[in-house]
C-alpha cells in the first residue's frame, strides 16, 4: 500500500475500531477486525472502490460478523460471568462521547445486552443507532432486503429495548461517589457502603478462571456492601486505585505498583451505585494497558 493509501485508511481507522467493538464485545478482536480489513484495502482494485468510508464499514462488518458465532461458542464455555473488554474512553478512543445517549450506548450494561441478539441483529441495530445508517444503507452492508433489514431491527429493539439514557453521565459528583464508595470497601465499612448502594444494586466481576472472583452476580444492595466490606480490605491491599472513565462511564483503576491488575465501570442513577462491572481478568486488561503506554 503506498503511503497515500495507508494514510487514507488511518483517517477511517477510529471509526472502524468503535463500530467492530460495538460488534465483538472485545477491543482485542476488534483490533483484528480493522487490520483484516487494512489488509484487504490495501489489496482492492481503487476503481472498485467509489467511496472508501462505506466499502471499509462493510468489509468490517462482515469480518465482525464471521467472528460472532465463534465468539457467542467461547462465552458459552466462558468460567463465571462474562463482560466486554473495558475500554478507556475519555481520549476519545470510542468516538464523541458527548451525550447521555451517546455514553450509554458504549457502556458496558449495553454491550452485554447486545449479547442477547443474533450477529444480523446486533449489526443492524448498531448500524442504525450508534452509526446513523438508513434501512437502505444497512441493506447494502449486510446485503439483505430492506424490509429484512426493519424486522431484524424492531426485533433487536424488542431484545434490548428502545434506545435511551439509562444512566446519570460522568460528573465531578459521581468522581467523588466512587472514591467514597472505594474508601469503604477498602476500610469494610458496611455502614459505608449501605448509604453509597441502590437497593437493588448488583457487582458483576469477570476473573475468567484466571484470578480470584465472584462466578455469579450479587444482586442487592446489602448483600452488595456485605461482599464488599468483607472482601474488600484484603482485596485492596498493596493496591493503588484512581478515578477514570471507562467505557463511557464513571470507572475506576486498579494498580499493583506500575501494573494495571482491574477496571471497574460504574452505573449510577439518582445518585447511587446501582450496578458496577469490574473485570480483572488479565486478558482483558491488554488493550487498556496499550492504551495507557501510548499516553
Amino acid at each position: 500500500m503506498t503511503t497515500t493509501l495507508a494514510d487514507e485508511f488511518e483517517t477511517h481507522r477510529p471509526r472502524l475500531f468503535s463500530l467492530a467493538y460495538r460488534l465483538l464485545g472485545s477491543a482485542e478482536e476488534a483490533e483484528d477486525a480493522v487490520q483484516d480489513a487494512y489488509l484487504r484495502f490495501s489489496g482492492a482494485d481503487r476503481t472498485e472502490i467509489e467511496h472508501p468510508a462505506a466499502w471499509l464499514a462493510k468489509v468490517v462488518t462482515n469480518l465482525c460478523l464471521n467472528r460472532l458465532t465463534s465468539a457467542r461458542a467461547r462465552r458459552e464455555r466462558y468460567v463465571g460471568t462474562w463482560l466486554p473488554e473495558p475500554v478507556l474512553t475519555a481520549d476519545g478512543t470510542l468516538g464523541p462521547l458527548e451525550s447521555a445517549e451517546q455514553r450509554d450506548a458504549v457502556s458496558m450494561a449495553m454491550l452485554v445486552l447486545l449479547e442477547r441478539l443474533t450477529p444480523a441483529e446486533r449489526a443492524v441495530y448498531v448500524l442504525r443507532e450508534a452509526f446513523g445508517y438508513g434501512h437502505r444503507e444497512i441493506a447494502g452492508v449486510l446485503d439483505l432486503s430492506e424490509a429484512n433489514c426493519r424486522q431484524l431491527y424492531r426485533r433487536a429493539v424488542r431484545r434490548v429495548g428502545e434506545p435511551q439514557a439509562r444512566f446519570e453521565a460522568a460528573s465531578e459528583r459521581q468522581e467523588e461517589l466512587v472514591t467514597s464508595f472505594i474508601t469503604a470497601a477498602r476500610d469494610g465499612d458496611l455502614a459505608g457502603l449501605e448509604k453509597l448502594l441502590a437497593a437493588d444494586a448488583t457487582w458483576w466481576s469477570d476473573g475468567g478462571g484466571k484470578v480470584t472472583a465472584a462466578r455469579w452476580p450479587v444482586e442487592g444492595g446489602l448483600k452488595v456492601a456485605r461482599f464488599l466490606a468483607g472482601g474488600g480490605p484484603k482485596f485492596a491491599a498493596g493496591l493503588e486505585f484512581t478515578v477514570t472513565e471507562v467505557n463511557g462511564a464513571t470507572g475506576l483503576a486498579s494498580w499493583a505498583g506500575d501494573t494495571l491488575v482491574g477496571l471497574a465501570a460504574f452505573e449510577v442513577r439518582d445518585g447511587l451505585v446501582v450496578g458496577v462491572r469490574a473485570v480483572v481478568n488479565p486478558e482483558k486488561l491488554a488493550f487498556a494497558r496499550r492504551q495507557l503506554t501510548r499516553r
